[in-house]
This record gives structure tokens, sequence and C-alpha cells, in this order.
């Protein structure tokens, strides 16, 4: 007799192979291998991208300003040798290249760039694999498995859509760029034009400091020797304190400017900044105003950047409609149950359009359309009337400074004819410093208004859309650029 816990073989039918444990079959490891290589053959693989120092370049030299980045022809036909200084369009070719505020701008259009590619991706099929192993053995049973493949058909619908919409994104962002390395250099220019002229105002500062210097030097004179007394002497004194606060209060600014130039340049706060050349003083005519008024949607890189996300967004809104439609979802299978019966089948999934039927976004998207499409009113409507207004501020400027222009030449006049009289012993020393103050405040406010006319010059060039004006590059070349 057996023991009662003697184990027995158990028997097979031939019909019926015996069961094998999955992990230990060759063709399962195969299929494995084969969709591990094929899902993992187009990974991407990680890098490392540590962070900068911040630091930026400490001479001029370091800098580059390749003339095939330069986004008007006036700056990509300059030469640009830093050698002997920086005139105004080297300053304005510098900064299209190595502007912090750009270079970030351009990561952004990479960004944009990226999102066009990924709007036009198929979504991945979905691979399903199920297996069964039966605990206990009785006769005719098997392993099964299950092997489907599926895919989700509602994304093709809309793929055209988010397509269109990507590649309109891609031409906003170049477009704003453009815009962007245009206002930048109308920003230089300023710069430029600003740091010239603190300096020549410095330059005149010191000069009348140094003349001042000899009056000063008669009160202190007379004071101590009791000739005159404090209250007498207060308008010598005061003048020479007025000349060195005017000095600091210059000097400030000069620094500032400086600063962002620097800054606009990529350059360190200690780097040399050493300028030559006239500043950049622009003279839209006004016929070239009323051609810039009469067709600024089609030349203004922001206003054609308006445009094109526009167009994005009604390829969204077109999208958010197809997407209002049910979700389509289809899949093929093969499968093999315990009993050995293979089957092949298919599978169907869709979504019932009852309660959402992507309501909520096709009215966000509408929306956001009619945003935008108010946005470019908005802008053309400003664009014309600043430039309508700095037309009429240009025209009073000009006035102001053949005026003032003329005032000034009368008060040289006059401040050499009283300093010759001065030391002659001709005229009175407070009547001398009143004709000084007065010439110094002329000769300086005279270099305001040509700075403020140089200001408004580039910023009307600037509005017209073309800083070169007839040599601008067109917008739609720049933003065809990959």
């Amino acid at each position: 007799m057996d023991h009662p816990c003697r184990q027995f073989p158990v028997a097979y039918p031939r019909s019926s192979p015996r069961p094998l444990n999955p992990v230990r079959r060759p063709a399962f490891w195969a299929s494995v291998a084969i969709v591990a290589a094929v899902t993992l053959s187009g990974c991407a693989t990680y890098s490392p991208q540590p962070l900068g120092d911040g630091h930026g370049a400490d001479s001029v030299a370091k800098l580059t300003a390749p003339t095939a980045d330069m986004p008007t022809p006036a700056l990509a036909s300059h030469r640009f040798d830093p050698s002997n200084g920086l005139d105004a369009t080297e300053v304005a070719m510098l900064v299209v290249a190595n502007s912090p505020d750009l270079k970030i701008r351009r990561d952004a259009l990479g960004i944009a760039q990226a999102q066009a590619f990924a709007a036009g991706l198929l979504p991945d099929p979905q691979l399903g694999i199920t297996g069964d192993i039966p605990r206990s053995y009785n006769g005719g049973l098997t392993n099964a498995y299950s092997l489907g493949i599926s895919q989700d058909l509602s994304t093709l619908l809309t793929r055209s859509s988010r397509k269109a919409a990507a590649r309109n994104r891609v031409k906003q962002v170049n477009l704003d760029l453009l815009w962007a390395e245009w206002q930048t250099v109308a920003q230089a220019r300023l710069l430029f034009d600003q740091v010239l002229t603190l300096r020549q105002q410095q330059t005149r500062l010191k000069a009348e400091q140094t003349a001042l210097a000899k009056v000063g030097k008669y009160v202190r004179t007379a004071l101590r020797a009791g000739n005159l007394t404090y209250d007498m002497a207060s308008a010598g004194l005061n003048a020479t304190a007025d000349v060195r606060r005017r000095l600091a209060t210059n000097a400030i600014a000069l620094h500032q400017a400086q600063a962002s130039l620097r800054n606009l340049l990529g350059l360190t706060a200690t780097a040399p900044l050493r300028l030559t050349g006239p500043a950049y003083r622009p003279q839209p005519t006004s016929a070239q105003v009323q051609v810039a008024l009469a067709d600024l949607p089609k030349r203004r890189p922001d206003l054609l950047a308006l445009q094109a996300g526009y167009r994005s967004q009604e390829a969204k809104v077109r999208a958010a409609i197809l997407a209002q439609f049910p979700a389509l979802n289809i899949g093929f299978n093969t499968a093999r149950d315990t009993g050995g019966v293979i089957t092949n089948g298919f599978s169907l999934g869709i979504t019932l359009p009852l309660f959402d039927r992507n309501r909520g976004n096709i009215a966000i998207q509408r929306a956001t359309r009619q945003q935008l499409r108010d946005i470019y009113q908005a802008r053309v409507l400003t664009a014309r009337s600043d430039m309508q207004r700095i037309v009429s501020d240009l025209a009073t400027l000009d006035r102001q400074a053949r005026t003032l222009g003329a005032h000034v030449h009368e008060l040289d006049a006059a401040r050499r004819a009283a300093e010759h009289a001065w030391h002659a012993g001709l005229l009175d020393w407070p009547t001398y410093l009143v004709i000084r103050g007065n010439a110094l405040t002329a000769d300086l406010d005279l270099l305001t208004v040509r700075q403020e006319q140089a200001t408004q010059s580039i910023a009307l060039q600037a509005l017209l859309g073309n800083t070169d004006l007839a040599t601008s590059r067109s917008p739609s070349a720049k933003a065809s650029k990959p």
C-alpha cells in the first residue's frame, strides 16, 4: 500500500501538451525583446547642462557680431571693427548679437518650434499583453494569453488644426523676435546718443567750473580782505556750488546710461566703453510717414505677429469644435484561453457626447479669439496715434531747436565779451556771473533739446516698422527663417 503523502506524476493526454511556464519559453522572451527594441530605438538620451556664472564680457574685443544674423541690410553691410571704438551702427550690431534679453527671446522661438514639432506627432499605439497560468492541471488545460494593439483615432481628426495653430505660433514668435530686435536696436541708438550727450554736458560743465574758479578765487580773496560781505559774495559762491551740483547730477545720469548700454551689450560693469562717431539722427520725411501709415499692418513685425497669433487661435477654435465629436479608439487582438481555443477580435471604444461635448473648451477658445482681435485693433489704433503725435512733437522740437540755437549763439557771444570786459576791469563780477549762468543754461538746454529730437526721431523710425527706412529687410523674410 502506498504512503498517503506519496507524490505521483500527473499523466497528461497526448493531445494536450504539458503546460510550460512562460518565463521558460524562448518565443516569449524573443517577443519581449523585439517590443523593447522597437520602443527604445528612438528614445532621447539625457545629458546635464549646468548653469553659467552670469558674468558678461570684460572687453568689447571678446564680443562678436555676425553680419548674417543682422535684422536689417544697413547693419549686415556695415564693417565691424571695434579696435578704433564703437560707432552707433557697431553698437547696434553688438546689441543684436549679444543682448541677454534677445537671447531669451530666441530661446522662446526654439520652444515654439519644438511645440510645432510635437503638434505634428501621432500618438503612440497601445500594446497590451496578458497571460493566465492554470494553478491546477486538469486535463486539457493550457496557458492562456491575450495580445492586442489599439490606436486612438480622435487625435487624427484635430491633427491638421493643431499643426496649423503651431505653425502660426512659430511665425508669431519669430516676428515678435524680429520686432524685439528692431526695438533693441532703437534702444541701443538712444543710449548711444544719451551717453554722448551726457559726456558733452559733462565737458561743458567742467569748462564752466574751471572758468568760475577764477571768479571764486577773486570772491574769497575779497572776503578775507574785508572788501565783501557774505551776503554780497553769495552770488559768486552759489554759482560755483550750482555747477558742482549739476556736475554730480550729470555724472550719475552718465553712469546709469553707460551701465544700461553695457548691460544691453552683454558687458561687465567695468568694461571700457569707447564710443566714437556721431550720434544716430534719422530724419523720416513726411512722405515716408504717410506711406508707413497707409500699409502699417503689412510692415510692422509686431502687427504681423499679432496677425499670426490670431490665425493660430482660429486654428485652435476649429480644433476645439472638431474635438466635440465622439472620441474613437479602435484595436485588434488575438487570444488563447486555458482550453486552448485561439480567437481573433477587435475592440471599439467611443465617448458618448452627452454632458461635456467639449463645450467649455470651445467657449474658452472663442473668447480668446475675440480678445486677440480686440488687442490687434487697439495696437493698430495706438500705433497710428503715436506716430501722428511724434510727428507733431518733432515739428515743435525743430522750431524750438532753431530758436534756441540762435539764442545760444547770442549768449555765447555775450559771454565771451563779458569775459574780456571782466578781465579788463570794465565789468563787475556779479553781472559777469549772471551772463555766464545764462549762457551755460542755454547751452545745456540746447543739448537736451537735440537729444530729445534724436529720441523722438528714433522712436518714430521704430514705429514706422522699419529701422532703416527704405533699406530694411521684409519682415516676411525673417519670419520664414526656421
